[in-house]
């Protein structure tokens, strides 16, 4: 039997790691399955882990007020080793771009056990755009024994930086397996939380969300000064904002939008309640990763308010749109979705990122890695 250590923090972690947990605990005679949660974003990981049925073996609680990022790592990267040191551990796997991911992975490198990297390989070559994980995420890359790639667009990347093909394993991306772990039931049961909060969710739906650290200072005032054009022009549709509580973005989204009638300013939601927005939204304004790649299985325009994209793969295919932080931009893309109807604008490609099958494609590569049977 392995003993398998899985290192998160924030919830796009978890949700994408869930299925892949999921799967390994089915097999208990080859598999020991350790879930340790560094509470990088501590409520949300935790909530998110009960939803899939899961519960943290290792709680690090590594998060304070104000931190610098090199006090987070510095925090983290102790807090590991304390635990690799008390347990035994065959190999770490560990799922994009956070602080979380890079601490794991040097951790496990500094005790001579292989990493296994989801979702590997995706990058945008500029070092500040996203920041820090552009740089995490190479670096992570550099150090994991199995990098397992979502697209074919990813390992190409990994080859150019000279990781070895044989480490370098194209599976599609897991955060389509977790929605495929959601029942109709479960997402339609969704809409009771809407209702008894009388959030009109219809046909005339945008749903917002924009946390990154790159668009904190002037650009969040620029994306809160492009919602605000499109909530007075278009006061028959409804804007529904998932506010981050990191307060570079909290504080100015509730006091610059909460008075309008049409917006709804919600805490961060529970995955279902955030898959329920997206399966019925006419338009997705994000700067998130995760919501990039489930979108398009909802065939929901997304634009994507980055300068920069490592998942160039739904650009390409036209199921989303670069705009920034640029106000014209945001605007301009945004009314020629909001002056039609929904039906006229909603996507028939096919979602670039995946099958829903990753997680068994993960675990068997797991299984041969280990020569396990």
């Amino acid at each position: 039997m392995k003993n398998i250590i899985f290192i998160f923090g924030t919830r796009p972690e978890i949700i994408k790691l869930a299925p892949v947990i999921l799967t390994l605990k089915k097999f208990p005679e080859d598999y020991n399955v350790i879930i340790c949660n560094t509470e990088q974003q501590k409520e949300l990981s935790n909530q998110t882990l009960a939803y899939f049925g899961l519960k943290a073996d290792i709680n690090l609680d590594c998060m304070r007020e104000n931190q610098s990022l090199s006090s987070v790592q510095a925090r983290i990267l102790t807090s590991l080793d304390k635990v690799f040191q008390e347990n035994k551990i065959d190999a770490a796997i560990v799922q994009g771009d956070t602080m979380t991911v890079l601490c794991g992975a040097l951790t496990s490198f500094y005790h001579k056990i292989p990493v296994f990297h989801v979702e590997a390989g995706l990058r945008s070559y500029d070092i500040y755009e996203p920041f820090p994980e552009e740089v995490m995420r190479q670096m992570t890359s550099r150090v994991a024994a199995l990098n397992f790639a979502p697209t074919e667009v990813n390992k190409k990347a990994l080859l150019k930086e000279d990781i070895s093909e044989e480490k370098i394993h194209v599976v599609g991306n897991t955060v389509i397996d977790a929605l495929f772990c959601l029942s109709e039931e479960v997402i339609e049961n969704s809409k009771r939380f809407f209702e008894d909060k009388n959030i009109p969710v219809n046909d005339k739906l945008v749903l917002i969300t924009a946390h990154r650290r790159e668009n904190h200072g002037e650009r969040i005032d620029r994306i809160i000064k492009a919602i605000t054009y499109l909530a007075e022009k278009y006061s028959d549709h409804s804007f529904v904002i998932p506010v981050h509580p990191n307060p570079n973005v909290k504080e100015k989204i509730y006091g610059r939008l909460g008075d309008f009638n049409n917006i709804y300013l919600l805490p961060p939601l529970d995955y279902p309640y955030l898959v329920y927005l997206m399966k019925h939204a006419k338009l997705i304004l994000t700067d998130s990763g995760g919501i990039q790649e489930e979108a398009p299985s909802f065939g929901c325009p997304t634009l994507v308010m980055r300068y920069e994209t490592e998942r160039n793969e739904g650009i390409e295919a036209g199921v989303s749109k670069l705009v920034g932080a640029d106000f014209d931009k945001i605007t301009k893309e945004s009314e020629k979705i909001l002056s039609s109807s929904k039906e006229i604008t909603r996507l028939t490609s096919k979602n670039p990122y995946g099958d829903g099958k990753a997680s068994c494609k993960i675990e068997k590569i797991i299984r041969n890695y280990f020569k396990i049977g």
